[in-house]
C-alpha cells in the first residue's frame, strides 16, 4: 500500500506545518499538576487575532493537504446529490381543518412550510386515484384506506376505560364520540388525492390548491451563514405561528411571531431561548425557555401574552413573567404540553433525577404544581388524556414500568396502578397516548417493538418486522381522536419509511418510503446484527451493512467503524444515502453499539459511565478486533468515526490501541475532559458530572485522568486522523480539538496525516444546509478512500 503521505508531497513542499506556540499554563487541583502549554487557544470571544491565525493556518493546511483529493470529493458529493429527491417531503399531518406539509422545493436548502385548508379539497380537480394508476411508485408511496370506528368498537374500548387490575374506579371523562366521528369526517375532506399530488415529486408551485406559506426557511436563512429552524408551533385556534431560530450555531434561539395567513413576521426581543415555544389555550400566551447567558444551561421558565390590534394582527409581546426557575446547577428544564392539551408540563431533568410541574393550560396564569417531588435515581415522564396521568417511571424498575393514576387521585398513591410492569429483558423507551388506545416502543434484547395497548395495558397487537438490524419508532401524530398510528421504520437496507398502522383493520400501510434516485436496489445490499465477546466475556452487539456483488467475508475489505456510546443515547442502524458510496466501492460499514449506550437496558448504560468509562473504549476496540480476526476487514485498512462523545471515543481508541486503525475520523471530539470538568462556566459542565464524575472529588479526577485524550496522548505513532470542529460550538467548546491537535503534533512519531477542519461559521452539528451537509460528507469520504486506495 502505497503511503498516504508521500502522495500529498507536491501539495506540501511549500507549506509547513502548523505549529501552536506553547505557553507555560500550570493546572493544579489534589495536589497533582498537569501543564496545558495550549491552554492559550481558547479564547470565549472568538476574536482573538493570534488564536484566529492559528485556526486559518490550520484550515489551510488541511485545504492543501486534501487538494489532491478534490476530484473524488466533488464525484463522492455529486453521487449523493444525485440519489436525493430534489423535493424530498415530509408526508403531510392533518390537524383541526387543516394539513400541514413540509417540501424540500427544487434542490433547495432548506424546507418550506405550509398547509392547505381540508375543505378546498372537496372542491378542488385533482385528479382521480384511478387516472393515476401507472404513475405512482406503489413501493415508495401508499395511501391507507379512511375507515371509521364502528359503534361497537367503542363500546369495546369503552368497557376497558375505566377498570385496571387493581379495580380501581377512575374518573374518566366521558368518550366524546360526536367529536371522534367529528374529526373523522373531517379527515375524509382532505382525502387521498391530496397526498399524492403533494408527495410525488412535486414543486410547491406544482400544487394547483389555495395553501397558506407558513415559513419558507430558504428566504429566513439567505442572509446568514448558519440557519436552524427549531421550533415551529401553531395557536390552538390554527391561527398564529410561534417560531424559533438559531443565526450562529450556538444554540441560542430567537422567538418570533406571525399570523398563519400573512407574511408580516414579529420579531419578540426574545435571543437567549432553548427555542421551546408552548400555546396557553387561550391563543395568545405563550411559554419559553431562557438559557443562562454564561454556560448557556435551561433554567427560566417565563411566559408571555401576544398583543393584538383590532384587526388580529400582531402588535407587541408584553406581560412577559418568570414562571419557574431551576436553581440546582446540575439540572435542566423543557416543557411541553400533555396529549390532552389541558396541562403544560415543565420538566427539571438531570443524568439521575426528574421533576415534573404541572400548568392548567387554559389557566396560563396559575401556579406550577409538582407531580412528583425530585429524588435521587428517580427520572419519570408525565402525560395525560381522559382525565388519566400515565407515568413512565425508573422507581426501582431500572428498564422503566408504566403507572396510571386518576386527575383527583394523583396525590394518592396508593391508587395508582401499574398497567406496564418491569421486566429486566425488556426497556420502556417512549410511549403515546390516544383517545381510545396507546402505545408504547420498547427494547427486548435491544430488538424495537411497537405495542399496541388498551387503557388498562393489555396488548391489543404487536407491530412486528422481518429484518434483523433495524430502528423503528412513534411518529408525528397529530391527532388523539383517531384509530390510526403513524410510526417510522428505517434498517441498513430500507431507506426511511412512515407506515400509518389501523386499530381496527390491524393493517400497516406504507405512507412514504424515501425515494433513492438512480440505480439503488435495497436486495442488493446486506445487513446483519451480531455478538463479540469482548476481554470480561460480555457479548456486544453490532449492526453491519455491506452490498453483495462488492464485498466478501474474506478480510480483503475495508472497514468503517462507527461508535458512540454514553448518555444513553442508542446509534440504531438506520438507512443513510451518502454510505452507498463507500458500500458500493467495497467497504463494509459497522456501527458497534458498546456500553454507554442503553441498547440493552438501562444496566447497559451503567456499565459504561463514570467509574466503567473504560469498557466503552474496550468494548470498541475488542469488537473491532474480532471482526477482523472473522475475516471481516482487512487488518490494515480499518477505519474509525465518531463525533462528540464519539469524538471522546475516537481519542482514546488512538491512545490506547493506534495500531489497530489505519485512519480515524473525529468531529467535535469531547478530548479535554479533565479541564472541562472542572470548569463549571463552560456549557454542560454541571449538567454532567453523574455521566463523566466530577473531578472535584479526587477519586473520580483520577479516573477521568486514565482516560482524557488530552492528557493521555503520548510519545507513539497515531493513525492518519481528520479532526472537525466548529468555532460556534457551543457543546464541545473548539479549542477542544484544536489543543487536541497541537499536542497531537509535538508527540506523534510517525508522518501520518494529521489534520484539523475547522468550519469558522457553523456550531456543533456543522453546516446547516442540507447539499453543505453532504459536501462535509464528500470530504471525510474521500480522506477514508484515498487512505485505503479505493
Amino acid at each position: 500500500m502505497s503511503n498516504f503521505s508521500d502522495s500529498f508531497a507536491s501539495s506540501t513542499k511549500q507549506l509547513s506545518t502548523p505549529v501552536a506556540k506553547t505557553k507555560p499554563h500550570a493546572l493544579v487541583y489534589h495536589q497533582h499538576q498537569r501543564n496545558d502549554p495550549y491552554y492559550w487557544l481558547r479564547d470565549d470571544t472568538r476574536q482573538n487575532p493570534d488564536v484566529i491565525e492559528h485556526l486559518a493556518a490550520e484550515n489551510a493546511y488541511t485545504k492543501a493537504l486534501l487538494a489532491p483529493t478534490e476530484k473524488l470529493q466533488q464525484t463522492i458529493y455529486q453521487e449523493i446529490h444525485d440519489r436525493l429527491d430534489p423535493n424530498e417531503s415530509y408526508v403531510p399531518y392533518y390537524k383541526s381543518g387543516y394539513w400541514y406539509y413540509s417540501q424540500f422545493d427544487s434542490d433547495k436548502n432548506y424546507l418550506t412550510h405550509i398547509r392547505i385548508d381540508a375543505t378546498t379539497l372537496k372542491k378542488s380537480n385533482l385528479p382521480s386515484l384511478d387516472s393515476l394508476n401507472g404513475k405512482i411508485d406503489e413501493k415508495n408511496l401508499v395511501v391507507e384506506k379512511n375507515s371509521s370506528l364502528q359503534t361497537s368498537e367503542f363500546a369495546k374500548f369503552q368497557q376497558t376505560k375505566g377498570h385496571h387490575s387493581k379495580e380501581q374506579k377512575f374518573e374518566v371523562q366521558e368518550f366524546d364520540v360526536q367529536e371522534f366521528e367529528k374529526q373523522e369526517s373531517e379527515e375524509k375532506l382532505a382525502d387521498s388525492r391530496f397526498i399524492y399530488a403533494a408527495l410525488y415529486g412535486k414543486n410547491l408551485s406544482d400544487i394547483q390548491l389555495p395553501y397558506d406559506l407558513l415559513i419558507d426557511e430558504n428566504e429566513r436563512a439567505k442572509h446568514f451563514d448558519y440557519y436552524n429552524l427549531d421550533t415551529l408551533q401553531i395557536s390552538p385556534n390554527q391561527k398564529y405561528l410561534a417560531f424559533s431560530e438559531d443565526t450562529t450555531g450556538r444554540r441560542q434561539y430567537q422567538i418570533s411571531l406571525k399570523p398563519v395567513n400573512e407574511q408580516s413576521i414579529f420579531t419578540t426581543s426574545l435571543q437567549h431561548t432553548n427555542g421551546q415555544i408552548i400555546w396557553a389555550n387561550n391563543n395568545k400566551t405563550i411559554f419559553f425557555v431562557n438559557n443562562h447567558l454564561e454556560t448557556l444551561r435551561a433554567y427560566q421558565v417565563y411566559r408571555g401574552d401576544i398583543l393584538f390590534d383590532k384587526f388580529g394582527h400582531i402588535k407587541d409581546f408584553v406581560n412577559v413573567a418568570l414562571v419557574y426557575e431551576e436553581t440546582d446547577p446540575e439540572f435542566t428544564i423543557y416543557i411541553g404540553k400533555t396529549r390532552s392539551e389541558k396541562f403544560i408540563t415543565i420538566t427539571a431533568d438531570q443524568t439521575n433525577s426528574t421533576e415534573v410541574l404541572l400548568i392548567d393550560a387554559n389557566k396560563p396564569e396559575s401556579k406550577p404544581e409538582i407531580f412528583i417531588t425530585r429524588a435521587p435515581q428517580h427520572r419519570y415522564r408525565v402525560d395525560h388524556i381522559q382525565a388519566l396521568f400515565f407515568i413512565q417511571s425508573d422507581n426501582d424498575a431500572p428498564n422503566e414500568k408504566i403507572l396510571t393514576v386518576s386527575e383527583s387521585q394523583r396525590y394518592n398513591k396508593i391508587a395508582w396502578d401499574e398497567v406496564v410492569p418491569h421486566q429486566t429483558n425488556r426497556f420502556i423507551q417512549a410511549f403515546e397516548l390516544f383517545a381510545t388506545f396507546w402505545v408504547t416502543h420498547e427494547r427486548i434484547d435491544g430488538i424495537e417493538q411497537i405495542l399496541i395497548r388498551q387503557f388498562s395495558g393489555e396488548i391489543i397487537d404487536q407491530i412486528t418486522f422481518q429484518e434483523t438490524a433495524y430502528t423503528t419508532g412513534i411518529a408525528w401524530n397529530a391527532q388523539t381522536h383517531s384509530t390510526k398510528l403513524r410510526y417510522y421504520y428505517s434498517s441498513m437496507t430500507t431507506p426511511d419509511s412512515i407506515y400509518e398502522y389501523d386499530i381496527v383493520d390491524k393493517k400497516s400501510t406504507l405512507l412514504k418510503q424515501d425515494k433513492v434516485l438512480g440505480q439503488f436496489d435495497s436486495q442488493h445490499y446486506h445487513s446483519e446484527r451480531i455478538r463479540f465477546k469482548v476481554r470480561d466475556g460480555v457479548e456486544v452487539p453490532a449492526s453491519l451493512v455491506w452490498r453483495k456483488d462488492s464485498y466478501q467475508i474474506n478480510g480483503q475489505h475495508p472497514m468503517l467503524v462507527y461508535g458512540y456510546g454514553a448518555y444513553g443515547e442508542i446509534i440504531d442502524p438506520c438507512f443513510d444515502v451518502s454510505l452507498l458510496s463507500l458500500l458500493d466501492r467495497g467497504f463494509i460499514y459497522v456501527i458497534i453499539h458498546p456500553r454507554g449506550s442503553k441498547m440493552l437496558g438501562q444496566s447497559w448504560y451503567e456499565q459504561g459511565k463514570l467509574f466503567k468509562k473504560h469498557n466503552t473504549f474496550h468494548d470498541f476496540i475488542d469488537v473491532t478486533q474480532a471482526l477482523v480476526a472473522t475475516h471481516y476487514a482487512d487488518p490494515n485498512r480499518v477505519y474509525a468515526q465518531g463525533g462528540s462523545a464519539g469524538g471522546l471515543l475516537m481519542g482514546a481508541i488512538a491512545n490506547m490501541a493506534p495500531h489497530y486503525f489505519h485512519g480515524i475520523i473525529a468531529e467535535m471530539p469531547f478530548v479535554d475532559v479533565l479541564t472541562t470538568m472542572l470548569d463549571e462556566t463552560i456549557p454542560l459542565t454541571t449538567l454532567e458530572y453523574d455521566e463523566w464524575g466530577n473531578p472535584n472529588d479526587q477519586s473520580y479526577y483520577q479516573y477521568m485522568l486514565s482516560y482524557s485524550p488530552y492528557d493521555q496522548v503520548k510519545k507513539q505513532n497515531y493513525p492518519h486522523m481528520l479532526v472537525i470542529t466548529g468555532l460556534h460550538d457551543s457543546q464541545v467548546q473548539y479549542w477542544e480539538p484544536v489543543k487536541w491537535v497541537a499536542k497531537l503534533r509535538a508527540n506523534k512519531t510517525n508522518s501520518n496525516m494529521l489534520l484539523l477542519d475547522i468550519d469558522m461559521t457553523a456550531g456543533h452539528h456543522g453546516k446547516s444546509g442540507r447539499f453543505e451537509y453532504f459536501q462535509e460528507i464528500a470530504k471525510q469520504f474521500a480522506f477514508i478512500l484515498h487512505l485505503a486506495n479505493q
